[in-house]
């Protein structure tokens, strides 16, 4: 049993956390643990109690975020349409969370060397969602009697989310995009056919016309 010091300690660690990503959307882009600080009313030195660097705080940033992505694989298996469309609507109606963790990631991913221990969390936390929805989506593509393997399916599904996220997170094609709302179940929808059945149900459109 955790005692009452250890506690507030932990709470503030999360108040930390979810203030940073707050600032972090509402910014569109890096901020400065000054800032930080400043939003939650405490010293800087507060802060690097519990992260010793700004790196260390976006991997934790990111790896919350995969932990409740864990989460929704859990939830909705073993029903891949619930999964497949809580998944993209978790990236695309966040698209802007979606985007920046995303950029992050791959700095860190690139740059950083100091927290090893962490990106160990991060990926065992990314294998283990594979593994709860392995046999979830084994099953989809032999139900589409598809050749795709489940990476190369997820990492489809990923790319086609991603995509989306961009576009809804576009000032520039906002204006043209017309609903928001449809544009997404047309996505969802693309994201449950893999690449060879899309293909085949096009040449089947262009020979019934």
């Amino acid at each position: 049993m955790i005692s009452v010091r250890q506690q507030n300690f932990l709470l503030r660690k999360e108040k930390i956390l979810a203030m940073a990503e707050t600032l972090l959307l509402d910014n569109n882009q890096d901020i400065t643990l000054s800032e930080l600080a400043t939003e939650l009313d405490i010293a800087k030195g507060t802060i690097y109690k519990h992260f010793k660097s700004k790196n260390q705080l976006y991997l934790e940033l990111i790896i919350n975020n995969k932990k409740r992505l864990l989460e929704l694989s859990k939830k909705y298996n073993p029903n891949i349409q619930a999964y497949v469309s809580q998944y993209m609507l978790y990236n695309m109606l966040n698209s802007n969370r979606t985007i920046l963790l995303h950029v992050i990631e791959e700095r860190l991913t690139n740059n950083e060397r100091k927290l090893k221990d962490l990106f160990e969390e991060l990926y065992q936390i990314r294998e283990e969602r594979i593994l709860e929805i392995r046999d979830l989506f084994a099953n989809h593509l032999k139900a589409l009697n598809s050749t795709m393997s489940i990476r190369d399916y997820l990492s489809y599904i990923w790319t086609v989310t991603y995509g989306a996220s961009l576009l809804l997170n576009s000032t520039h094609y906002q204006k043209s995009i017309g609903s928001r709302e449809r544009l997404i179940k047309l996505y969802v929808k693309q994201a449950l056919m893999t690449p060879d059945k899309l293909s085949e149900s096009n040449e089947n459109i262009e020979t019934q016309a």
